[in-house]
Protein backbone atom coordinates (compact mmCIF):
# COMPACT_ATOMS: atom_id res chain seq x y z
CA UNK A 1 0.00 0.00 0.00
CA UNK A 2 2.71 2.19 -0.33
CA UNK A 3 5.07 3.37 -3.53
CA UNK A 4 8.53 2.57 -4.02
CA UNK A 5 11.25 5.79 -3.93
CA UNK A 6 12.13 6.75 -7.24
CA UNK A 7 15.50 7.90 -8.60
CA UNK A 8 14.39 11.47 -8.79
CA UNK A 9 13.10 11.56 -5.02
CA UNK A 10 16.68 9.72 -4.03
CA UNK A 11 18.32 12.30 -5.83
CA UNK A 12 16.37 14.85 -3.74
CA UNK A 13 17.17 13.00 -0.45
CA UNK A 14 20.61 13.46 -1.17
CA UNK A 15 20.65 16.76 -2.21
CA UNK A 16 18.87 17.80 0.66
CA UNK A 17 20.91 15.94 2.97
CA UNK A 18 23.61 17.47 1.36
CA UNK A 19 22.69 21.03 1.83
CA UNK A 20 21.44 21.03 5.14
CA UNK A 21 24.60 19.60 6.43
CA UNK A 22 26.59 21.95 4.26
CA UNK A 23 24.07 25.22 5.14
CA UNK A 24 25.14 24.37 8.71
CA UNK A 25 29.10 24.23 7.32
CA UNK A 26 29.27 26.78 4.98
CA UNK A 27 27.17 29.54 6.89
CA UNK A 28 28.16 31.57 10.21
CA UNK A 29 28.26 29.07 13.43
CA UNK A 30 26.49 30.03 16.78
CA UNK A 31 29.25 33.08 17.37
CA UNK A 32 28.77 34.34 14.09
CA UNK A 33 31.94 33.28 13.04
CA UNK A 34 33.09 32.13 9.23
CA UNK A 35 35.30 29.14 9.29
CA UNK A 36 38.87 29.99 8.46
CA UNK A 37 39.52 27.46 5.73
CA UNK A 38 36.64 28.35 3.00
CA UNK A 39 38.77 26.05 0.14
CA UNK A 40 38.41 22.89 2.98
CA UNK A 41 36.68 20.09 1.94
CA UNK A 42 33.27 19.36 3.95
CA UNK A 43 31.38 16.38 4.03
CA UNK A 44 27.58 15.47 5.15
CA UNK A 45 26.04 12.26 5.60
CA UNK A 46 23.47 10.63 3.38
CA UNK A 47 21.43 7.78 4.28
CA UNK A 48 21.23 5.89 1.04
CA UNK A 49 22.31 2.22 -0.09
CA UNK A 50 26.38 2.52 -1.18
CA UNK A 51 24.90 1.97 -4.82
CA UNK A 52 21.98 4.23 -5.00
CA UNK A 53 24.40 6.89 -3.11
CA UNK A 54 27.91 6.87 -5.92
CA UNK A 55 25.24 6.70 -8.75
CA UNK A 56 23.52 9.94 -7.40
CA UNK A 57 26.86 11.68 -6.29
CA UNK A 58 28.00 11.20 -9.74
CA UNK A 59 25.24 12.81 -10.95
CA UNK A 60 26.42 15.74 -9.13
CA UNK A 61 29.57 15.78 -9.22
CA UNK A 62 30.35 14.70 -5.94
CA UNK A 63 32.55 11.89 -5.00
CA UNK A 64 31.73 9.91 -2.03
CA UNK A 65 33.90 7.46 1.09
CA UNK A 66 33.20 5.35 3.53
CA UNK A 67 30.18 6.74 5.79
CA UNK A 68 30.34 10.33 4.28
CA UNK A 69 29.63 12.19 1.16
CA UNK A 70 32.79 14.71 0.54
CA UNK A 71 31.96 17.81 -1.75
CA UNK A 72 33.79 21.32 -2.15
CA UNK A 73 33.25 24.46 -0.88
CA UNK A 74 32.19 26.29 -4.75
CA UNK A 75 29.96 22.86 -4.86
CA UNK A 76 28.54 23.13 -1.66
CA UNK A 77 27.37 27.06 -1.94
CA UNK A 78 25.98 26.27 -5.35
CA UNK A 79 23.73 23.71 -3.56
CA UNK A 80 23.19 25.59 -0.62
CA UNK A 81 22.12 28.71 -3.24
CA UNK A 82 19.70 26.53 -4.84
CA UNK A 83 17.55 25.30 -2.20
CA UNK A 84 17.45 28.71 -0.73
CA UNK A 85 15.91 29.90 -4.08
CA UNK A 86 13.80 26.10 -4.22
CA UNK A 87 13.47 25.16 -0.48
CA UNK A 88 10.06 23.15 -2.13
CA UNK A 89 13.10 20.58 -2.62
CA UNK A 90 13.41 19.81 1.25
CA UNK A 91 9.97 19.06 1.80
CA UNK A 92 10.15 16.75 -1.24
CA UNK A 93 13.31 15.37 -0.02
CA UNK A 94 11.57 14.91 3.56
CA UNK A 95 8.44 13.21 1.95
CA UNK A 96 10.56 10.79 0.18
CA UNK A 97 12.16 9.73 3.20
CA UNK A 98 8.99 9.04 5.72
CA UNK A 99 7.53 7.21 2.90
CA UNK A 100 10.98 5.05 3.03
CA UNK A 101 10.62 4.68 6.77
CA UNK A 102 7.30 3.65 6.51
CA UNK A 103 7.71 1.01 3.81
CA UNK A 104 10.64 -0.27 6.28
CA UNK A 105 8.08 -0.05 9.80
CA UNK A 106 5.37 -1.80 7.68
CA UNK A 107 7.80 -4.92 6.80
CA UNK A 108 9.28 -5.22 10.12
CA UNK A 109 5.50 -5.44 11.44
CA UNK A 110 5.14 -8.23 8.31
CA UNK A 111 7.89 -10.18 9.79
CA UNK A 112 6.75 -9.55 13.68
CA UNK A 113 3.24 -10.70 13.07
CA UNK A 114 4.28 -13.50 11.05
CA UNK A 115 6.38 -14.74 14.21
CA UNK A 116 3.82 -14.05 16.61
CA UNK A 117 0.75 -15.49 14.36
CA UNK A 118 0.11 -18.01 16.45
CA UNK A 119 -0.24 -16.01 19.49
CA UNK A 120 -2.45 -13.21 17.95
CA UNK A 121 -5.25 -15.77 16.30
CA UNK A 122 -5.11 -18.97 18.04
CA UNK A 123 -5.06 -17.79 21.39
CA UNK A 124 -7.76 -20.06 23.78
CA UNK A 125 -7.91 -17.39 26.21
CA UNK A 126 -9.33 -14.31 23.61
CA UNK A 127 -12.96 -14.01 22.98
CA UNK A 128 -13.69 -13.94 20.05
CA UNK A 129 -17.03 -12.22 17.62
CA UNK A 130 -18.07 -11.35 14.74
CA UNK A 131 -17.75 -14.61 12.15
CA UNK A 132 -15.54 -16.81 13.82
CA UNK A 133 -15.34 -18.74 10.78
CA UNK A 134 -15.05 -15.46 9.15
CA UNK A 135 -11.39 -15.15 6.15
CA UNK A 136 -10.60 -12.22 7.68
CA UNK A 137 -8.86 -11.97 11.16
CA UNK A 138 -8.96 -8.50 13.28
CA UNK A 139 -7.57 -8.46 16.78
CA UNK A 140 -8.04 -5.35 18.71
CA UNK A 141 -5.49 -4.57 21.78
CA UNK A 142 -7.82 -2.14 24.21
CA UNK A 143 -8.07 -0.28 27.34
CA UNK A 144 -11.45 0.54 29.06
CA UNK A 145 -10.47 3.75 30.38
CA UNK A 146 -9.00 4.62 26.16
CA UNK A 147 -10.93 7.64 25.11
CA UNK A 148 -9.93 6.55 21.18
CA UNK A 149 -10.77 2.67 22.50
CA UNK A 150 -14.33 4.37 23.41
CA UNK A 151 -14.18 5.93 20.26
CA UNK A 152 -13.32 3.36 18.01
CA UNK A 153 -15.89 0.69 19.42
CA UNK A 154 -18.27 1.91 17.69
CA UNK A 155 -16.66 1.59 14.69
CA UNK A 156 -15.86 -2.12 14.52
CA UNK A 157 -19.42 -2.72 15.04
CA UNK A 158 -20.06 -0.79 11.77
CA UNK A 159 -17.01 -3.18 10.39
CA UNK A 160 -19.04 -5.55 11.49
CA UNK A 161 -22.10 -4.68 10.25
CA UNK A 162 -20.66 -3.86 6.73
CA UNK A 163 -18.16 -7.11 6.33
CA UNK A 164 -19.91 -10.36 7.44
CA UNK A 165 -16.11 -11.82 6.77
CA UNK A 166 -14.74 -10.24 10.07
CA UNK A 167 -13.77 -12.35 12.61
CA UNK A 168 -13.02 -10.23 15.50
CA UNK A 169 -10.31 -10.95 18.78
CA UNK A 170 -10.50 -8.77 21.36
CA UNK A 171 -6.98 -8.83 23.49
CA UNK A 172 -7.30 -7.08 26.90
CA UNK A 173 -4.27 -4.68 27.10
CA UNK A 174 -5.18 -2.55 30.43
CA UNK A 175 -1.93 0.19 30.39
CA UNK A 176 -4.16 3.33 31.92
CA UNK A 177 -4.12 2.67 35.96
CA UNK A 178 -5.17 0.38 38.31
CA UNK A 179 -9.13 1.15 36.98
CA UNK A 180 -8.04 -0.18 33.77
CA UNK A 181 -6.59 -3.39 35.25
CA UNK A 182 -10.07 -3.66 37.11
CA UNK A 183 -11.95 -3.69 33.82
CA UNK A 184 -9.85 -6.29 32.12
CA UNK A 185 -9.99 -8.60 34.95
CA UNK A 186 -13.87 -8.14 35.12
CA UNK A 187 -14.17 -8.59 31.41
CA UNK A 188 -11.67 -11.77 31.57
CA UNK A 189 -12.96 -13.21 34.77
CA UNK A 190 -16.99 -13.15 33.18
CA UNK A 191 -15.91 -14.44 29.83
CA UNK A 192 -14.62 -17.39 31.76
CA UNK A 193 -17.70 -17.90 34.61
CA UNK A 194 -20.08 -16.72 32.08
CA UNK A 195 -19.34 -17.57 28.38
CA UNK A 196 -19.17 -15.36 25.07
CA UNK A 197 -22.35 -13.92 24.88
CA UNK A 198 -21.74 -12.80 28.53
CA UNK A 199 -18.28 -11.33 27.55
CA UNK A 200 -19.40 -9.50 24.46
CA UNK A 201 -22.23 -7.78 27.03
CA UNK A 202 -19.65 -6.77 29.67
CA UNK A 203 -17.19 -5.59 26.78
CA UNK A 204 -19.65 -3.29 25.36
CA UNK A 205 -20.70 -1.62 28.90
CA UNK A 206 -17.51 -1.25 30.24
CA UNK A 207 -16.23 0.40 27.07
CA UNK A 208 -19.40 3.15 26.66
CA UNK A 209 -19.10 3.90 30.96
CA UNK A 210 -17.82 6.74 31.76
CA UNK A 211 -17.84 7.08 35.31
CA UNK A 212 -15.00 5.87 37.69
CA UNK A 213 -14.79 1.86 37.86
CA UNK A 214 -14.66 0.94 41.38
CA UNK A 215 -15.72 -2.50 42.92
CA UNK A 216 -18.96 -1.21 43.94
CA UNK A 217 -19.96 -0.10 40.49
CA UNK A 218 -18.57 -3.70 39.34
CA UNK A 219 -20.92 -5.22 41.86
CA UNK A 220 -24.00 -3.31 40.29
CA UNK A 221 -22.97 -3.92 36.77
CA UNK A 222 -22.96 -8.05 37.79
CA UNK A 223 -26.06 -7.91 39.71
CA UNK A 224 -27.64 -6.56 36.35
CA UNK A 225 -26.03 -8.77 34.01
CA UNK A 226 -27.44 -11.88 36.68
CA UNK A 227 -23.50 -12.79 37.73
CA UNK A 228 -22.30 -14.57 41.29
CA UNK A 229 -20.00 -11.16 41.92
CA UNK A 230 -18.12 -13.09 44.89
CA UNK A 231 -17.44 -16.15 42.40
CA UNK A 232 -16.18 -13.38 39.95
CA UNK A 233 -14.18 -11.47 42.26
CA UNK A 234 -12.61 -14.96 42.85
CA UNK A 235 -11.87 -15.59 39.33
CA UNK A 236 -10.66 -11.85 38.64
CA UNK A 237 -8.04 -12.28 41.49
CA UNK A 238 -7.01 -15.87 40.27
CA UNK A 239 -3.54 -16.87 38.67
CA UNK A 240 -5.17 -18.05 35.40
CA UNK A 241 -6.57 -14.39 34.93
CA UNK A 242 -3.45 -12.65 35.89
CA UNK A 243 -1.21 -15.53 32.93
CA UNK A 244 -3.58 -14.61 30.53
CA UNK A 245 -3.15 -10.45 31.21
CA UNK A 246 0.63 -11.29 31.44
CA UNK A 247 0.79 -12.58 28.01
CA UNK A 248 -0.77 -10.36 26.67
CA UNK A 249 1.03 -7.79 27.79
CA UNK A 250 4.02 -9.53 26.52
CA UNK A 251 2.50 -10.31 22.98
CA UNK A 252 2.56 -6.47 22.76
CA UNK A 253 5.84 -6.07 23.98
CA UNK A 254 7.02 -8.32 20.88
CA UNK A 255 5.05 -6.52 18.87
CA UNK A 256 6.15 -2.98 19.65
CA UNK A 257 2.50 -2.29 20.65
CA UNK A 258 3.01 0.71 23.49
CA UNK A 259 -0.48 2.23 22.83
CA UNK A 260 -4.57 1.72 22.41
CA UNK A 261 -6.08 1.45 20.58
CA UNK A 262 -4.10 -1.04 18.40
CA UNK A 263 -5.44 -3.10 15.16
CA UNK A 264 -3.94 -6.09 13.57
CA UNK A 265 -5.52 -7.45 10.53
CA UNK A 266 -4.16 -10.31 9.44
CA UNK A 267 -0.91 -8.85 7.78
CA UNK A 268 -1.34 -4.82 8.26
CA UNK A 269 -0.89 -3.47 11.93
CA UNK A 270 -2.96 -0.29 12.34
CA UNK A 271 -1.81 1.90 15.34
CA UNK A 272 -4.13 4.25 17.06
CA UNK A 273 -7.66 5.20 15.90
CA UNK A 274 -8.96 4.61 12.60
CA UNK A 275 -12.76 5.13 11.10
CA UNK A 276 -14.69 1.87 9.95
CA UNK A 277 -13.97 3.02 6.20
CA UNK A 278 -10.43 2.48 6.59
CA UNK A 279 -11.10 -1.27 8.47
CA UNK A 280 -13.47 -1.94 5.71
CA UNK A 281 -10.87 -0.60 3.27
CA UNK A 282 -8.07 -2.57 4.57
CA UNK A 283 -9.95 -5.67 4.35
CA UNK A 284 -10.61 -5.50 0.63
CA UNK A 285 -7.27 -4.76 0.11
CA UNK A 286 -5.78 -7.90 1.69
CA UNK A 287 -8.64 -10.13 0.19
CA UNK A 288 -7.27 -8.92 -3.49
Amino acid sequence: MTLPLTDTALIGTCLAASALGLIVLTSSGSNGQTPADTDAVQSAQLDAEPTQQEEVLSQLGASAVPGTVSVDAEFGEQVRSYLLQNPEVIFEAVAAFEQRNAEAQADMDRAILEANADALFNDPNSWVGGNPEGDITLVEFLDYRCGFCKRAHDEVLELLEADSGIRLIVKEFPILGPESELSSRFAIASLRLGGDDMYEQVNDTLIRHDGPVTPEYLDELAEELGLDFDALVAEMESEEVSNILADNRALAQRLQISGTPTFVMETEMIRGFVDAEVLIETAEFLRN
